[in-house]
C-alpha cells in the first residue's frame, strides 16, 4: 500500500512540475492627454501611476504594442547615457517604459518619447511583464500630448498652443478645440 501511495505521489508530483504553468496576461494601459498608466492583470486593475511621455517634438508614439525586449538595466546611447533602469523596449525605434529618478516631473510631459515611472513602479511593473511573459503583456498608448507642452523652434515661449481657441479673461478659461463631448462647458 505505502509503495502505491508513493507511485501517485511521485507521478503527480511530476506532472505537476511538466505541466506548463499558465501565465496572466497584462495589459499596460498608458494615456498620453491624462499623463497615467494603468496597469492590469488578467482584466483586474492593479496599479494606477503618474507617467511623463514624450514632449510634443519627441512625441511618445500611439498605438499597440508587445514588449520586444526587457533590460533591467540600461542606458541611452542617443542621450547622454541617460539611465533607463527597468526598461520595457517596446518599438524598434528604442522607445521604452522605464524607471526615472526626475519624479517631480510625472504627470507631464518630460521625456524624449519613452514613458517614465517613478524607480519603484518601474521595478514592479519590469518584474510582472518579466513573470508573465513579454508575449503575454500588451502595451497600449492613446490620447494626445497635454496643451501648453514644450514645443521646438518657432515659438519664443516654448509652449504649444496649437489647439487653443480662445481665452476668456473674465472666467480664467482656456477653451481648447477638440470634440464637443471634450470641451469644457463655459461658465456664465
Amino acid at each position: 500500500m505505502r509503495a502505491w501511495i508513493s507511485f501517485v505521489c511521485l507521478s503527480l508530483g511530476a506532472h505537476a512540475l511538466s505541466s506548463p504553468a499558465t501565465s496572466a496576461e497584462v495589459s499596460i494601459l498608458v494615456n498620453k492627454t491624462t499623463q497615467r498608466m494603468t496597469v492590469s492583470v488578467d482584466g483586474v486593475q492593479r496599479y494606477s501611476w503618474p507617467v511623463s511621455t514624450g514632449m510634443s517634438q519627441y512625441s511618445t508614439p500611439t498605438g499597440a504594442f508587445t514588449p520586444s525586449r526587457l533590460a533591467k538595466v540600461h542606458y541611452s546611447r542617443e542621450w547622454d547615457d541617460a539611465p533607463m533602469p527597468h526598461s520595457i523596449f517596446f518599438t524598434d525605434s528604442g522607445h521604452a517604459i522605464h524607471g526615472s529618478n526626475v519624479t517631480r516631473r510625472l504627470g507631464s510631459p518630460a521625456s524624449h518619447g519613452c514613458i517614465r515611472l517613478a524607480p519603484a513602479n518601474a521595478r514592479l511593473l519590469f518584474d510582472l511583464v518579466q513573470s508573465e511573459g513579454a508575449a503575454n503583456t500588451r502595451i497600449e498608448i492613446t490620447g494626445v500630448d497635454p496643451i501648453g507642452t514644450i514645443v521646438g523652434s518657432g515659438n519664443e515661449s516654448g509652449l504649444d498652443y496649437s489647439r487653443l481657441t480662445s481665452f476668456d479673461p473674465l472666467t480664467n478659461g482656456i477653451i481648447a478645440s477638440g470634440p464637443p463631448h471634450l470641451r469644457p462647458e463655459r461658465q456664465r
